[in-house]
């Protein structure tokens, strides 16, 4: 039987790419996303989160195999933690009962190697802490600060999810159901979200200066594409918790070759 996947972002960037490759290899997909998806739905209110899982359920007619969560935006304002955090783990969340149900159920989430970058640690407590309005209330003062201050938003959000992978990946509604639940981190990927970043030699040095990637250069979508759909098949029975960074040996070059000291 034909495995099921839900991709949400599947509109864009990595998600379209995700849902595109999954397709070619016969799997079907159920999209998630303000547009041109199966299920049109807004990831960053509770009562979207909550309508975007019903929906794909019903799409999927009860059964659901592996979510990939590719949704998510930059942007240097609260919103960005809203979709970022709240709507990746809600949204799993809403979907964990069914996805259970499978004879090998998976999920993995889009992170980003800005996990590594500078982050406002109230914001990621607030987030781990699940407090909706104290996260956008923490976040719109620092965008309140202006675009630099503000964009601590986005490596907030991502270190933010990837703790809460980690830390829900061993619990009964994951490990104990045998759902891996995984992350990917990109680096630098050509997408929309990274063009405007892209268009001047001046931007990009900046880019690569927060972002070194020795290894193959800026990357495609369906780079990121190939290890989700890896981290969300039949053949990934142990791998969990993890947040993988896809990212030309950035997170090598910024950590250096010793995290375990």
């Amino acid at each position: 039987m034909t495995r099921t996947y839900v991709v949400t972002g599947s509109a864009s960037g990595i998600g379209a790419a995700t849902a595109e490759l999954l397709r070619e290899r016969g799997f079907r997909v159920i999209g998630v996303d303000m547009r041109d998806a199966e299920v049109i739905a807004d990831l960053s209110t509770p009562a979207g989160r909550q309508a975007a899982a019903q929906g794909a359920i019903d799409a999927a007619d009860g059964q659901i195999d592996a979510v990939v969560a590719a949704a998510g935006i930059s942007a240097p304002i609260p919103l960005t933690v809203a979709v970022n955090y709240f709507g990746v783990t809600e949204f799993l969340e809403a979907l964990a009962p069914t996805l259970a149900k499978s004879a090998a159920p998976r999920a993995a989430v889009v992170s980003s190697m800005a996990t590594l970058q500078p982050n406002s640690v109230e914001l990621v407590d607030a987030l781990l802490a699940g407090d909706e309005a104290k996260a956008l209330e923490v976040g719109g003062a620092l965008a309140d600060q202006g675009p630099k201050i503000g964009y601590l938003n986005y490596p907030s959000s991502k270190r933010a999810v990837s703790r809460w992978v980690r830390r829900e990946s061993i619990t009964p509604t994951w490990a104990g159901a045998h759902i891996p639940l995984n992350a990917v981190a990109p680096g630098t990927v050509l997408t929309a979200m990274t063009k405007m970043l892209l268009e001047t030699p001046e931007s990009v040095a900046m880019v690569d200066a927060n972002v070194p990637m020795p290894l193959n250069y800026h990357s495609e979508p369906v780079v990121i594409a190939g290890l989700l759909a890896w981290l969300t098949s039949e053949e990934n029975t142990h791998v969990t918790g993890q947040t993988i960074y896809v990212d030309g040996g950035a997170d090598a070059s910024i950590r250096g070759n010793d995290i375990w000291s």
